[in-house]
């Protein structure tokens, strides 16, 4: 028996195919070749009154507006998904007028064969699929208009913004595209910021003080959460994969641009790196220039923490990270970590691996120690009380 496809767009007609899949096949054609030149092509005239139905129905807006129209639009990116992996403005979703297959034959075809031979890989590979490609827009839009962007707001995201138009999708281009936000993003890194660094030996439950700070309804900065990593040679351990640099940069600006700049901003004691990745310079400097709170934790306790945090991981997979700092660690420790690892005593393993740490992180803060504003005793009990007392 055969299955009746539900028809998504009532407005799309297969006459509407037939005359719009040409222009899909010149924007493949010519968008998606190998260059630079991937958005700059201008828009071909079309005359019918479908398109300028659809024209009337997509307006442009700048980076400013679409932060604005954001909060309650969906955002679509229409690059191929091997760009969307690389980096995407968060919350947008992902529609590529061309995949990443797609866009190497065409472009392939196109500079050994010609634009001929590409116009004809286009329509081969695009036109069966417009219908599609619009009955996801019509899904994601779900009865309100749509913000649309590609890489540099040029073809790509105009074609798009021109098709849903045909099916009475009112969409908002981004002007400068996805170029245009990540301008954006790297700018605005640098704005100033009061934050407040939470400081203290490794296991003094900074991350934790900053969750019960959230709780409270401190404005927080979680760069663990962000980064997927814990810090450590250790902070990979049980996490998901780490978001690319781009990603990671997004991701912090977006966190950043919903926080007021002019109250208090806490944030832990980290370094440059976490992980693979690095922290923006112009954030990097801002957080050295903050002051810091620094947590007074007893061994004994930080110790009991961090076997708690890291007590149910792979014994394989803490010995090979283990493993990464021999040097530092000396030999000797090693092999004893090493045997105590295996023996079962998480206790002893995380004991000695504390002989490390505590000196690297003992140097560092005494070149900051400039910037201590307080040392704040802690028990490791009540980390409600904590985090009240450090509001005080």
């Amino acid at each position: 028996m055969r299955t009746r496809r539900l028809n998504l767009c009532p407005y799309i007609s297969n006459d509407f195919i037939a005359r719009t899949s040409p222009y899909i096949v010149e924007l493949a054609s010519k968008l998606y070749s190998v260059g630079t030149n991937r958005d700059s092509y201008a828009v071909p005239k079309r005359p019918s009154k479908e398109a300028s139905l659809s024209l009337s129905l997509c307006v442009t807006v700048t980076v400013s507006e679409f932060f604005k129209l954001r909060d309650n639009l969906p955002a679509i990116d229409v690059r191929s998904e091997g760009e969307f992996a690389d980096g995407h403005i968060p919350g947008a979703v992902n529609i590529p007028i061309l995949n990443d297959e797609e866009r190497k034959a065409v472009g392939t075809d196109y500079k050994h064969k010609g634009q001929l031979e590409a116009i004809k890989t286009g329509f081969r590979l695009v036109g069966p699929r417009i219908l599609d490609i619009v009955n996801q827009a019509e899904q994601v839009a779900a009865g309100r208009e749509l913000l649309v962007h590609c890489w540099r707001g040029g073809m790509r995201s105009s074609n798009f913004c021109q098709f849903i138009g045909m099916a009475r999708i009112k969409s908002h281009q981004l002007a400068g595209g996805y170029k245009a936000y990540r301008t954006h993003v790297l700018e605005s890194l640098g704005m100033p910021l009061t934050l407040r660094i939470v400081g203290g030996y490794t296991g003094s439950g900074k991350s934790e003080v900053l969750r019960a700070l959230a709780a409270r309804g401190e404005q927080v900065i979680d760069l663990e959460a962000l980064a997927n990593h814990k810090g450590s040679v250790f902070g990979g351990l049980m996490m998901p994969p780490q978001p690319s640099a781009e990603q990671f940069q997004n991701d912090l600006f977006e966190h950043i641009r919903r926080l007021d700049p002019a109250r208090p901003i806490w944030i832990e004691d980290e370094s440059i790196t976490i992980g693979k990745l690095v922290l923006p310079d112009p954030f990097w400097k801002t957080m050295c220039n903050s002051p810091i709170i620094a947590l007074e934790v007893d061994r004994v306790t930080r110790v009991q923490r961090l076997v708690n945090e890291y007590g149910g991981a792979d014994k394989d997979d803490f010995l090979e990270a283990m493993s990464s700092i021999v040097k530092k660690l000396g030999g000797q420790h090693f092999q004893a970590a090493k045997e105590k690892l295996l023996a079962g005593d998480m206790a002893s393993t995380i004991d000695i691996l504390l002989t490390y740490y505590d000196k690297a992180y003992g140097m560092g803060l005494s070149k900051k120690q400039h910037r201590v504003s307080r040392k704040v005793a802690w028990d490791g009990s009540d980390i409600n009380e904590l985090a009240a007392s450090l509001v005080l």
